[in-house]
């Protein structure tokens, strides 16, 4: 069977990019089974069930987040509001396994291919440079205990390149493909690992790529360039220059790209072909 995930998708730009191109993707890789990080669609923080929606209309049959789950917190609802063994749209909205117990929402998904393949996703996030969470390592093997399927796609949610290095070595053999996201730069590192597991460090990110991992450059900068905090907006196809040595407009922005992985792996074993 083939997997299409799709790295984190970035505003209103990255909510376009993947709605003009994820069909004919699909088609011409003969994708059975989509997943796309969501964390971002939302003007760069979090997502919204009607955005949710829109991108499950769009083909999506799972959709993880990470540190910004909770950051439009109308998704709080939509995720209460569907039971543990639900297949409706809401119980296909992950948020990290590896957060306090009792949070709204679910780590995990088990579902069954148009084809009758079954699959699970685990969303996990790391514990270096982010938000204090449990243990991912112990969480990884807590929600594998529970799996029966064997094709299972893990969303790897970490800062650390280390991290998600340790964590592909972790669970390789046990699982058919460990991605990392969160950095919004994919990485050049995609591999099998000897025991079957595809990996890959981060898959990127779908949105604006002429900004600062998303966010307008001019607000990063000034960031950085004077310590004082400020606002983050996503990045605009057009926008005004802060900087006095530009143009007071600049041209229009180099169009968003769409980052993602998909590989094949065998339906029976879990195990990349």
């Amino acid at each position: 069977m083939n997997i299409l995930f799709v790295g984190d998708i970035f505003g209103s730009a990255g909510r376009r990019i993947v709605r003009e191109h994820i069909g004919h993707v699909r088609q011409a890789h003969g994708v059975d089974l989509v997943v796309v990080n969501v964390e971002n669609a939302a003007g760069g923080f979090g997502v919204t069930p009607p955005l949710a929606e829109e991108i499950f209309d769009l083909g999506a049959d799972v959709l993880t987040t990470g540190n910004h789950v909770w950051d439009k917190r109308e998704l709080i609802d939509y995720l209460k509001s569907v039971p543990a063994d639900s297949h409706a749209r809401p119980r296909r909205v992950l948020r990290p396994a590896n957060l306090q117990p009792g949070l709204p929402g679910y780590g995990a998904y088990e579902g069954t291919t148009e084809s009758g393949v079954a699959y699970a996703v685990i969303q996990l996030q790391g514990c270096v440079f982010m938000n204090t969470t449990n243990d991912p390592f112990h969480a990884a093997d807590a929600q594998l205990a529970g799996i029966q399927a064997k094709v299972i796609v893990v969303d790897f949610h970490a800062e650390a390149t280390s991290e998600k290095v340790a964590m592909g070595w972790h669970l390789d053999g046990r699982v058919t493909a460990v991605l990392g996201t969160h950095t919004h730069v994919p990485t050049a590192d995609e591999r099998v690992l000897p025991g079957g597991t595809a990996y890959q460090t981060d898959v990127g990110m779908s949105g604006p790529y002429d900004s600062i991992i998303g966010v307008d450059k001019d607000l990063v900068l000034h960031k950085f360039l004077t310590g004082m905090p400020g606002k983050f907006e996503a990045a605009r196809a057009i926008r005004r220059c802060a900087r006095p040595w530009l143009p007071a407009t600049l041209p229009r922005d180099a169009p968003p790209r769409s980052s993602g992985s998909c590989w094949g792996s065998d339906g029976r074993t879990g195990i990349r072909d």
